[in-house]
């Protein structure tokens, strides 16, 4: 909330991009699970807000999002599909969303342990 210098709220002028969550815990799982989480936003702007990119710190997400332009009071989602495959331990995946937003840039991100699998007796 933007307040001018009278208390009053000042209304945004233009796209602005706001998520319901800006972190997704996964909690343990174990390496080669394929996981995903839908990270869902609201344009509380006065204009069109339009993704230009959506980019990950690591090939192991991938990020799908709208290409239309989302309209102000409109919500829309993003979806991330993170695959464990060759991973181990810790992990914080930043996915970062380039629009045309006065918060032109966000970022969201998911975290995970990784656990080696059981290995099987026989």
């Amino acid at each position: 909330m933007i307040v001018n210098a009278f208390g009053q709220e000042a209304k945004v002028d233009g796209p602005k991009i706001t998520f319901e969550e800006t972190k997704h815990e996964f909690g343990d799982i174990t390496q080669g699970d394929v996981v995903t989480h839908v990270f869902k936003f609201k344009n509380e702007g006065t204009a069109p807000l339009q993704l230009n990119n959506v980019r990950t710190t690591c090939g192991c997400t991938a990020p799908q999002w709208p290409k239309e332009a989302i309209m102000p009071g409109e919500t829309s989602e993003i979806k991330v599909v993170f695959n464990s495959r060759g991973k181990r331990g810790l992990q914080n995946k930043v996915i970062t969303i380039y629009s045309n937003a006065v918060n032109n840039t966000e970022t969201v991100k998911i975290v995970t342990n990784v656990l080696m699998p059981k290995q099987e007796t026989e």
